[in-house]
């Protein structure tokens, strides 16, 4: 078993800090885990010259005791891992020789290398992914030799790492992430004896490929070796030249461009000049010859073959092997068959045969030889069958699974830990402190909005096709009923920033759920799209939501005239709050600066021991407070109660100690949660990369493009999360990027400041130029809202003037960004994700998205001017209801409403279909969504 040993302790009478003393001498460089029946004590790998233990309970991770022990360990490969960031080793004379962190990045095409990456993950728990870097002239000794290390390495971890394959050329994008700008192999071999001085100068053609990292080649100094599709760096004893292909993409001349630079720093001292010849135009500039005449003079680049353009429409099949214990696949399942984890048994290792990926899966119970011999036979059977050198080999073992082998298995499990936290904290603090320890509990993770709260808050209420501006005074009063516009506009670095949010409340009709994201969208025209967008629904609001806010309070019913007819037609009681109805309110927050009053049931099940009430009835005011809430909690019930009406005179009451008044006005006393209720703490992000089946450079067009594959990814879940097809989604565009979103990442803010494509602001800061391109300072703010609170009113007034204009003078398009329909493949509008690869540290993963079909392929309507639906079968109106108890199958549901008949399609549109499709695309979907057909 390679799973970390346990080992028990059954002494009770002795603190734990005496026990992992007791038996850190048993460590010598291994992990393992102390189990005290209560907790477990996992032993970590040593920090430089120490271990380090951190206090890991059954119940969930513990952060306020951390262990440190100073027993010194033995270096070498299997100590590795403590530290985050890279560890590297060369093959030198069949042993693995350290590499220097000053000589990353450089490997040798005839060695062969281990590469292992560490991070820390937000649990405290590190993270490994080992990579074996074979170089295109490696002995094959050497290259069997750092497949077996990188096995062991594996073992020493845990187990927990993922191990990827790469062949020179043919590296994976995680792997070339870690190395900036790039790797260039050197010819020749490594050896520890030899300094890794610079190389002996020579004029060299190298040929870039790739929008996210760069994959570099030294090709031959030939004008055949120049292609339209890729870039080219000419380096030069007195210049270095970068020729783009007219038809590479700006972010792949961005990337060639940090190339050139790593070149001018290394090989030149950072003293050269640097020239960019553009594919296909013809200057008289004198550099632009002298390019060519290094070739020999001027001549037509040949065209590209067609398949330089890779289309995916024939996906492969995928497939299941056992692999014996004499090294055969044995074939056990295929994708058509719908592939199951139950089908992986612990004792075997098993081949995922993708097409150009192959995983292979080894069970937790399998030996280190039983895996070596498994990982030998795929490559050799892998070199019989002539694959490509391009098949990514990827190994996983039990527990490791990544996103994209999970995705090939039907309903793979979610792991999820037991989240006890609170009761294991309680628990292990109370014996510390019995053991005459002083434990002081760290505080909770401390929440930050990541944004200026300083700015200016604007709120309009959505009234069938109208927007009312919501007073100042009363912009804090939001109805489930109803749906919002909150546009926020605040300081940033340079300028004023724009964040748009529309508010969907959970009780609202589907006709006014269409209606903000139109409006919305108008504004950010007005605007140029220099804004950040996003839709959410009551209840899952993010944090900046309630931060721009300060104060909220969030009322049952609404003032919508849709919502009052709906509640009208269906008989329903209307809940729109009142001072003189009896209402209850949970109040929540983070402090003075964040707080909520949320309307709720008015039951016994809706109050929790976590939490404060506030009970309004007809004769008295309740405070109510839960005897597990905090003393931050009850501070902000009196603080919102003043906010919902400062003239109350309350009446105070414990949990436990309610009056039968109380219980009346809830209908009787009934059980209600009464368990901690643990906040959920952010997770680790992860960074997915979409592009396109259609083409090479082909981009997101539109702010309606992204949020639907947000909406995509979500439906998708391909991290298996379960995630919530309600969670925020932020549209964010460029140069215009977010506190909130940039805090993810090392990001300088300096080149947010300049115009232009990131290929032109790099070349800038290449030349010296970025002044002449830095945009300008943002202007004073005026105006004010609230305390502290400032901006310009530029935005609010333009989009008034269009919307005036817009209204007396044509009807405005509205652009539907973000899907209502509970259709899926309607909302979905024909994109679809296939996860392609994963980068766990960098949290990087590539997805292959299909571009949304043609809305002129999708329109049933004939250019011609006849009538629309006729090549079309005809199905009953009943049968086409999204809501429907017996639909339709086969037909596609973007266009239901070309399937009526002309008389039935009459009889409810109360139109001509011809007249129907003459009309704008948003008074098609308002008609369709009142009639159940979108």
């Amino acid at each position: 078993m390679l799973a970390l040993p346990v080992l028990y302790i059954f002494e009770k009478n002795r603190n734990i800090i005496s026990w992992s003393l007791a038996f850190l001498s048993l460590l010598k460089g291994q992990s393992f885990i102390a189990s005290f029946g209560f907790a477990h004590l996992l032993i970590l790998n040593s920090f430089e010259d120490s271990v380090h233990g951190v206090v890991r309970f059954k119940f969930g991770f513990f952060p306020s005791i951390r262990l440190c022990f100073a027993e010194k360990r033995a270096k070498g490969i299997k100590a590795s891992g403590a530290k985050t960031g890279l560890e590297i080793w060369c093959v030198d004379n069949l042993q693995l020789a350290p590499i220097p962190k000053s000589s990353h990045g450089k490997f040798f095409s005839g060695s062969a290398y281990i590469v292992l990456n560490t991070v820390l993950l937000k649990s405290g728990l590190p993270q490994h992914d080992i990579h074996y870097w074979l170089g295109k002239d490696a002995k094959e000794a050497d290259s069997a030799l750092v497949s077996e290390k990188a096995l062991e390495l594996d073992a020493a971890l845990g187990s927990h790492a993922v191990q990827y394959r790469e062949p020179q050329g043919q590296e994976t994008e995680k792997f070339l992430s870690y190395f900036k700008p790039c790797v260039i192999p050197i010819e020749g071999m490594f050896s520890s004896g030899v300094q890794f001085n610079s190389e002996t100068y020579e004029v060299s053609l190298l040929a870039c490929k790739g929008d996210h990292v760069v994959y570099v080649k030294e090709v031959p100094f030939s004008r055949t070796s120049l292609n339209h599709n890729d870039v080219f760096i000419l380096d030069t004893a007195s210049k270095i030249f970068l020729f783009s292909g007219c038809n590479s993409s700006t972010q792949e001349r961005a990337k060639a461009l940090e190339v050139v630079q790593y070149i001018t720093e290394n090989k030149h001292h950072g003293r050269c000049d640097v020239v960019t010849i553009e594919d296909g135009k013809f200057v008289g500039d004198p550099d632009f010859g002298e390019f060519w005449s290094l070739f020999g003079g001027y001549a037509p680049i040949a065209r590209d073959l067609p398949n330089r353009i890779q289309k995916h429409s024939e996906i492969p099949s995928v497939n299941l092997f056992w692999i014996s214990a004499q090294g055969e696949l044995c074939q056990i399942g295929t994708d058509s068959e719908s592939l199951k984890k139950e089908m992986l048994d612990a004792a075997r290792c098993y081949m995922l045969d993708c097409g150009t990926e192959i995983f292979v899966w080894m069970g937790r119970s399998t030996s280190i030889t039983e895996r070596k011999k498994s990982i030998s036979s795929i490559e050799d059977i892998l070199s019989s069958q002539g694959r490509s050198k391009g098949t990514h080999l990827t190994f996983l073992t039990e527990g490791s699974e990544t996103a994209a082998f999970r995705s090939y298995f039907d309903g793979w499990p979610q792991t999820v830990e037991q989240n006890l936290y609170a009761e294991g904290r309680e628990k292990v603090a109370a014996i510390f402190k019995h053991q005459g320890y002083d434990v002081k509990e760290l505080p909770d993770e401390d929440w930050q909005p990541y944004i200026n709260c300083s700015g200016t808050l604007r709120v309009w209420r959505v009234n069938d096709s109208e927007l009312y501006l919501i007073p100042t005074a009363e912009q804090h009063k939001l109805f489930t009923g109803d749906c919002y516009i909150v546009q926020y506009i605040y300081p940033g670095d340079e300028k004023d920033e724009f964040l748009f949010y529309a508010w969907l409340g959970c009780s609202s009709v589907t006709e006014d759920r269409s209606e903000p994201i139109s409006h919305m969208n108008a504004m950010i025209d007005s605007k140029k799209g220099a804004a950040a967008l996003a839709q959410i629904v009551e209840g899952k609001e993010p944090i900046q939501f309630f931060s721009i806010f300060e104060k909220l309070i969030v009322f049952k019913g609404g003032m919508s005239s849709r919502y009052k007819r709906f509640i009208s037609e269906k008989t329903i009681a209307d809940e729109t709050y009142g001072e003189e109805k009896i209402a209850l309110f949970r109040i929540q927050g983070l402090g003075p600066d964040n707080m909520q009053a949320i309307q709720v049931d008015l039951v016994p099940g809706s109050l929790n021991s976590s939490y404060c009430y506030i009970l309004q009835t007809r004769a008295s005011v309740f405070l109510w407070t839960g005897n597990l809430s905090s003393i931050t909690d009850r501070g902000l019930l009196y603080r919102m109660l003043n906010v919902i009406n400062p003239t109350w005179q309350p009446v105070s009451v414990r949990e436990g100690s309610e009056p039968d008044d109380f219980w009346i006005a809830l209908g009787g006393k009934a059980e209600y949660p009464r368990e901690k209720e643990i906040k959920t703490y952010e997770q680790d992000p992860h960074l997915f990369i979409c592009t396109s089946t259609e083409g090479r450079h082909a981009n997101v067009r539109s702010k309606q493009y992204a949020l639907t594959l947000g909406m995509k990814f979500l439906e998708t879940d391909i991290l298996v999360e379960g995630l919530s097809l309600e969670t925020p989604i932020y549209v964010v565009s460029e140069g215009h990027e977010p506190s909130f979103f940039t805090r993810f990442f090392a990001w300088d803010s300096s080149k947010t400041r300049m115009h232009g494509n990131s290929f032109e602001r790099k070349l800038a800061i290449l030349k010296g130029q970025m002044q002449k391109m830095e945009s300008p300072q943002r202007s004073k703010t005026v105006g004010t809202n609230r305390t502290g609170r400032s901006v310009s009113p530029g935005l609010v007034s333009n989009f008034e003037a269009s919307r005036s204009h817009r209204s007396s003078s044509q009807t405005p398009i509205a652009r539907e960004l973000f899907p209502t329909s509970p259709d899926r493949d309607a909302a979905s509008n024909g994109v679809s994700l296939n996860l392609y690869t994963e980068d766990k540290d960098e949290s990087l993963v590539s997805v292959q998205i299909e571009e949304p079909r043609s809305t002129e392929k999708l329109s049933p309507m004939k250019v011609d001017g006849t009538e629309v639906g006729e090549e079309l079968e005809t199905v009953p109106y009943e049968c086409l209801k999204v809501t429907s108890n017996d639909p339709v199958t086969g037909i596609d549901t973007t266009k239901r409403e070309a399937y009526l008949s002309h008389e039935e399609f009459q009889e409810k549109f109360g139109m001509t279909k011809k007249s129907f499709y003459e009309l704008p695309k948003w008074k098609q979907n308002k008609h369709k969504v009142s009639l159940h057909l979108f």
